[in-house]
Order: structure tokens, then sequence, then C-alpha cells
């Protein structure tokens, strides 16, 4: 099993930044790709970035330019800097892995990012 904590989740208003982190431990051996997802109230949960294990990064059309996802190999953790926020980014943040031997993709609990106008 691969278990992610996530953390840097709060309350902060429009155009501020957040930095959040997740840290992998256990059976990590053979992780691809890391990365974040999105949950809004009453909707569902949306991709926001991921890294891949050689470096190259994508991310979702509505956080271009504004996020940044990073991955320190050595501490097994990846972060997502959020710069110029919106209330739109108003959602639980999610952090998984994804394992290619033995096969297997993982979830962090979720972290609160609230923004207010």
């Amino acid at each position: 099993q691969v278990q992610l904590v996530e953390s840097g989740g709060g309350l902060v208003q429009a155009g501020g930044s957040l930095r959040l982190s997740c840290a992998a431990s256990g059976n990590i051996f053979n992780i691809n790709t890391m990365g974040w997802h999105r949950q809004a109230p009453g909707k569902q949960r949306e991709f926001v970035a991921r890294v891949f294990s050689g470096g190259s990064t994508n991310y979702a059309d509505s956080v271009k330019g504004r996020f940044t996802i990073s991955r320190d190999y050595a501490k097994n953790t990846v972060y997502l800097q959020m710069n110029s926020l919106k209330p739109e980014d108003t959602a639980v943040y999610y952090c998984n892995a994804d394992r290619s031997r033995p096969p297997g993709m993982f979830w962090g609990q979720g972290t609160q990012v609230t923004v207010s106008s």
C-alpha cells in the first residue's frame, strides 16, 4: 500500500496564494505519476495537475499559468503552488499516486481550500 498525506489547505482571500504538500510513504517504489484533483461541493472530482516520473507536467486549462506542480524525489513529496486564487478554486484537493508494479492508484484524504471573494 501507499499512504498519501496532504497538508497546506486553508482559507485565503481571492488573489492570494497557498502551497499544498503531499507526502508519500509505504510501498512507494515504482510510483510513476503523482498529481492533484479537486472536488467542489455538488460537483464531480476533476483533474488539476500531474507530474510524471521523468519530470514533465500537465495542467487543467482552468489553472494553467496560476498553479505549479513540483516533486521532491528525495522526500517522496509532491507540491502544488497555487497563486492568483479565485473563489472558483474552492474545493477539497486530493493528492493521488499511480504505481506500476504492483499496479495501483492511491488517494490521500483531501485538504480543504477555501477562497473568499
